[in-house]
Order: C-alpha cells, then structure tokens, then sequence
C-alpha cells in the first residue's frame, strides 16, 4: 500500500515539473531571469522530492524483499532442521531393528530370589556382556530338573510391547515362578538350573540363589517374558 502512494506522488511531481518547462520554453523574450529562474528552482525541488519519494519506496521495497528473504530462509532452516530431527529418530529406530538378536555369548544370566520366604519367585537378570548392542526376544526357556525336561510355560501378559534391544552393559529381567509356597507341595531342592535363550540351542547353567538353593514344583513354575525392567504388579502370577 505504502509502494503504491509513492508512485503516486512521483508521477504526480513529475507531471508539474513538466508543466513548468513548457510555460517557460512558451514565454516571450521579456521575461526576466529571476522569472526564469522560478520554473528551474521549481524542478529542481521536484527533482528532489521525487528522489526523497524514490529513496522511500526503494527502502520499503527492499525492506520487504529482506522479510520475504528472512521468511523464506527461516522456512527453509526450519524444514531442515525438523527433517535432521526425523531423520536422526529413523536412524535410531533401524539401529534398534537392524540390532542382531542376543546370544549365549553376548549376555550373562544370573539369578535372585524376590521378596521373602517363601521363596516363590526368583528373578533372572540377563545382562549384556558384549560391546554391541542386541535384541533379547522371548522367554528364558527354563528347565530347573534333571527329571523335568519341559520347559517351564511362559506368561503371555508379561510380553512386553516394544522389542528389547541391551546396549552394552544394559539388564533385561524375567519373573520366574517356582512354587506356590506350600508345605504339603511336591518340591524338590534345585542349587542350578539351565536356561536358553530364543534362536539360540545354547545352554546356559544358572546357580539357584541362596547358600541351600531354592524349592522347586515343576507343575506349578511359570516364567514371564524379558523385559527391560522388572514391572512389579504387572508381571505378578
């Protein structure tokens, strides 16, 4: 709007100072100089005004070519910066898919007895060992004795929604239950156990916690799945 008015004005102070030369050019010999001179010092200040009027929309205009630019640049750094963002959250969610899955060689499995006696439940720990990253998928695949040799059924709410992927150094956990507590039960003594892990035939000897081991019923066990953290409440069977 301002731009518009400008031209408005220059085309307006041009069109006077035309005027004036051509009554000046039309006058007759005996005008005099200061006469002359009016029209001359008439342009000139229109000359002037219209360089002011000129120099203003020249600075309105590049004012608004500098926003604009401003704008646009902002937009662009903008975009880019919300697609490195996105981008960097894709690369870590491949990293974790393209994470290999944890074998006996990466992880070591330790177990613990939760809450006091009875001792109903353990928790297995399954750290990771290596210096690499990998997915822990499934259930332990227990088997606590010799003359038992089904594994102990897993608990389908603990799985957990998202994969377990260990960094290095990281635990996953995983309830296990050994009996219900009874004296009348059918348990045996257990001082180790042997876990294996999903895609992977390896054995792996866990020692029973405690100086005596644990009391174990084979009909009664159950396991949940690993999860990165130990959900009390969530995991309870």
């Amino acid at each position: 709007m301002n731009i518009s008015r400008h031209r408005t004005a220059l085309l307006a102070v041009a069109a006077t100072a035309l005027t004036l030369s051509l009554t000046a050019c039309q006058s007759d010999g005996g005008t005099t100089s200061k006469s002359s001179a009016a029209p001359a010092a008439t342009v000139a200040s229109a000359t002037s005004a219209a360089r002011a009027a000129g120099g203003e929309a020249t600075s309105a205009s590049e004012a608004t070519g500098s926003a604009a630019s401003a704008h646009a640049t902002g937009s662009k750094d903008s975009a880019n910066s919300t697609g490195a963002t996105g981008s960097t959250a894709a690369t870590g969610r491949q990293a974790s898919a393209s994470a290999p899955l944890c074998t006996a060689r990466d992880v070591a499995v330790t177990a613990a007895t939760q809450d006091g006696p009875p001792y109903t439940h353990i928790v297995l720990t399954a750290k990771n060992t290596s210096s690499h990253p990998c997915r822990l998928t499934g259930f332990p695949h227990i088997q606590l004795l010799e003359s038992h040799k089904q594994d102990v059924p897993a608990v389908a709410k603990s799985k957990p929604a998202t994969p377990v992927v260990l960094t290095a150094g990281a635990p996953a956990y995983a309830l296990v239950k050994v009996s219900d507590g009874g004296v009348d039960e059918d348990n045996e003594p257990v001082s180790a156990f042997s876990v294996t892990l999903e895609n992977d035939s390896t054995v792996i000897t866990v020692t029973a916690p405690g100086s005596g081991g644990i009391a174990a019923d084979p009909a009664k066990a159950l396991t949940g799945y690993w999860t990165p953290e130990l959900r009390n409440g969530a995991d309870d069977f």
